[in-house]
């Protein structure tokens, strides 16, 4: 437990990441039919970027550990913030956990579930999948080929498994015949190892609710635990907050760890007095350190 300092602290980053208005996108295209399985588009903006031309895509996804009252538009500020950068942007929403009719969720006072199994899954995997069709509609200065996802907390756990899909167990619906064609990954205080996530307690035990609970943990962790498929082969990047209390950065070092055993390398940069929210809070200096942690991966 962090101590009151800690904690005061990390209430103020919170409040600050959330005190912005949420950005309304250029455009929205659905990937699907149910209404969260749609795409928020932002065209770049602001500053010049490097050339001339098309642009780079970012493709984000938001955090909340994977719960419903959590969707893209608390995430809307960062994404305006990458746009305003001279980034291309689509900010994908996918299907969260929610309490159920009779069911007591995470606890006596019946609080959202984590995630769907497998909707939370199927619908990052399908709108990965059609997202460069819907991009060339929506954003015609955006390069396909020079594509970045990025991913905040859960957001983050999903940005690294969407890159890992043609590592995923031979049986996975998701598994694809290739790597995806990215230029790589910047995921921020990802939730990145399931395994020593779940011991953390990180979120109040929403990695073992994401996964079904209990008796399907071990069952469906080979399937969704990104720490479980490296080595990639694509270029990976962690920011992470060496205060960070929601998602401590040991959980980052843990995934650092096993794809460094995999013979791969994952660059993990880690901010001093940094927390968990600083990272997408366009008014904190680690919202510009990601930025540029992007750029170096998409020009």
């Amino acid at each position: 437990m962090p101590d009151d300092a800690a904690a005061a602290r990390a209430a103020a980053e919170e409040e600050s990441a959330f005190s912005h208005p949420a950005v309304d996108p250029d455009s929205t295209a659905a990937y699907g039919d149910h209404p969260d399985q749609v795409i928020d588009f932002y065209a770049p903006r602001g500053e010049t970027v490097p050339g001339a031309g098309l642009v780079p895509l970012v493709v984000v996804l938001h955090g909340g550990a994977w719960r419903a009252p959590y969707d893209r538009r608390h995430i809307s500020p960062f994404a305006d913030f990458l746009a305003r950068r001279g980034f291309a942007v689509a900010s994908v929403e996918y299907r969260r956990g929610a309490v159920l009719p009779g069911q007591g969720g995470e606890g006596a006072a019946g609080g959202p579930v984590a995630g769907r199994w497998p909707d939370t899954f199927d619908d990052v995997a399908a709108a990965l999948d059609a997202l460069p069709a819907l991009a060339r509609e929506a954003l015609p200065q955006a390069d396909p080929r020079r594509m970045v996802i990025t991913g905040h907390s859960a957001g983050g756990h999903l940005a690294l498994w969407a890159s890992a899909r043609h590592v995923l167990p031979a049986d996975a619906p998701w598994r694809t015949g290739g790597p995806a064609p990215l230029r790589g990954v910047v995921a921020l205080a990802p939730i990145a190892d399931l395994e020593v996530s779940d011991k953390l307690e990180v979120c109040g035990g929403a990695v073992r609710q994401l996964l079904g609970g209990d008796e399907k943990f071990a069952e469906r962790r080979p399937y969704a635990d990104p720490a479980l498929l490296l080595p990639t082969g694509i270029a990976t990047a962690l920011v992470q907050g060496r205060t960070d209390v929601v998602v401590p950065h040991a959980v980052a070092e843990s995934y650092a760890d096993a794809a460094a055993k995999s013979g791969e390398m994952v660059g993990l940069t880690l901010l001093e007095d940094v927390g968990h929210f600083p990272l997408i809070d366009p008014a904190a200096d680690a919202c510009a350190v990601v930025a540029e942690e992007i750029a170096q991966l998409a020009w």
